[in-house]
């Protein structure tokens, strides 16, 4: 039986805002990386408080440059596959797993979805096995455009997928039941059509 302790830990777990604008996700961009800016103006005004390093193949259809402080990555910038960024080239898609970074709820890499859910309203978990069957959670009360990727627990050896799907499962996949495990892997944030201008 959990002590005491154990089940007031538990019922005030809750989530705390980034520590600054320079850690917060927005649908604007990641920390001080803005949609629409180019390579060079974030360049720029990270100065040589950042490395930049080209990833290929990041993921299937993309590859990344890699934002690089004390030796650890704080963000990506995707891009397409065998299409190189240049500085003038605008951003369109910006990518973390960095769990400093965090929306101004509190939500970011490494947030269990429950508490989430608290914040956001009713998940709903889904993945395409044409999609590479990476999982995304879409909430009732959240428009924007900021995509939250699913992770099961490191610990979780028996379950590929955060969702308990129905079975046969299909090529596309949805579900509002989920593990307690669950939990959010990574966090985009992308204009693609609609970049604001330089």
């Amino acid at each position: 039986m959990p002590t005491p302790s154990k089940l007031e830990d538990t019922s005030k777990a809750k989530l705390s805002p980034p520590a600054s604008d320079a850690f917060t996700i927005s649908a604007k961009g990641i920390g001080p990386a803005k949609l629409g800016m180019t390579l060079g103006q974030l360049k720029q005004s990270l100065g040589d408080k950042a490395k930049f390093e080209v990833k290929s193949p990041f993921i299937v259809g993309f590859d990344a440059i890699a934002v690089m402080q004390s030796g650890q990555p704080q963000y990506y910038i995707l891009y397409p596959m065998g299409t190189p960024m240049g500085n003038s080239t605008v951003m369109e898609v910006l990518f973390t797993e960095n769990p400093n970074y965090r929306t101004s709820n509190g939500v970011g890499p490494g947030t269990p979805l429950k508490l989430a859910e608290q914040t956001y309203g009713d998940a709903t978990l889904s993945f395409n096995y044409a999609s590479e069957s990476r999982e995304y959670v879409n909430f009732a009360n959240l428009s924007q455009d900021i995509a939250f990727r699913m992770g099961v627990a490191a610990n979780d050896t028996n379950n590929q997928f955060s969702g308990i799907y129905v079975k046969p499962l299909k090529e596309y996949n949805q579900t509002k039941n989920y593990r307690d495990s669950a939990t959010i892997k990574s966090v985009e944030v992308y204009c693609r059509d609609k970049c604001p201008s330089p």
